[in-house]
Formats: structure tokens, C-alpha cells, sequence
């Protein structure tokens, strides 16, 4: 059983900084491509980034392109999301997701585990 565990969201105020951390454990987590997304209050869960199994080749959504890296450790298991220039349309419960094979892919529908979220939620 895949078990996907996200950290480091929380309350900061337009133009900071946080950091995404998941943690994955229960298959080789070197062998699938890793995403991130997120569900702003009232709104469909949107694709935000993802990560080949290498680390190799990335994809990020229009709007947080330039300003979010999405980036990964296989030794530790851990893939993350450095997010800067935050703004308040980044206010969402931010998802990590394990794809079902090593390429990446940018629609849920190819992701086949999920952690519980994580909130973040940015002031103006």
C-alpha cells in the first residue's frame, strides 16, 4: 500500500515563500513520476507540477510557471515544492500524487495514489 504524507503548508502573507514536502513509502518510489495539485474552495482540483521518475524532465501549470520548482530526492523518498511569489489565487489544499508509470502526466486521472493535502493559504 502506497502511503503519500504531505507537509509544510501554512499561512504567508502575498509575495513569500513555502515549502511542499511528501514523503512517499509502500513501492519504489524511483520507478513513478511524482505531480502536485491543489483545490481552491469551490473550484475542480487543478494540476500545479510534476516530475519524471528521474527528476529529469518537469511540467508546471501556466500560472505558477517561473515561480514554483517541483523536484525530487529517490534516496529519501521525498519529492517538493518550492513555491515563491506566492499570491492570494494560490490560496488551495495543495495535493502530492504518485503517477502509475515513471513518465509525467499533468490530468488526475493518471495518478493512482494521493496524500491527504496540505493547506495553504496566502494573504494579501
Amino acid at each position: 500500500q502506497v502511503l503519500l504524507v504531505e507537509s509544510g503548508g501554512g499561512l504567508v502573507q502575498a509575495g513569500g515563500s513555502l515549502r511542499l514536502s511528501c514523503a512517499a513509502s509502500g513501492r519504489t518510489f524511483s520507478s513513478y513520476a511524482m505531480g502536485w495539485f491543489r483545490q481552491a474552495p469551490g473550484k475542480e482540483r487543478e494540476f500545479v507540477a510534476a516530475i519524471s521518475w528521474s527528476g529529469g524532465k518537469t511540467s508546471y501549470a501556466d500560472s505558477v510557471k517561473g515561480r514554483f520548482t517541483i523536484s525530487r530526492d529517490n534516496a529519501k523518498n521525498m519529492v517538493y515544492l518550492q513555491m515563491n511569489s506566492l499570491k492570494p489565487e494560490d490560496t488551495a489544499v495543495y495535493y502530492c500524487a504518485q503517477n502509475s508509470e515513471w513518465r509525467i502526466a499533468t490530468t488526475s486521472d493518471d495518478y493512482d495514489y494521493w496524500g491527504q493535502g496540505t493547506q495553504v493559504t496566502v494573504s494579501s
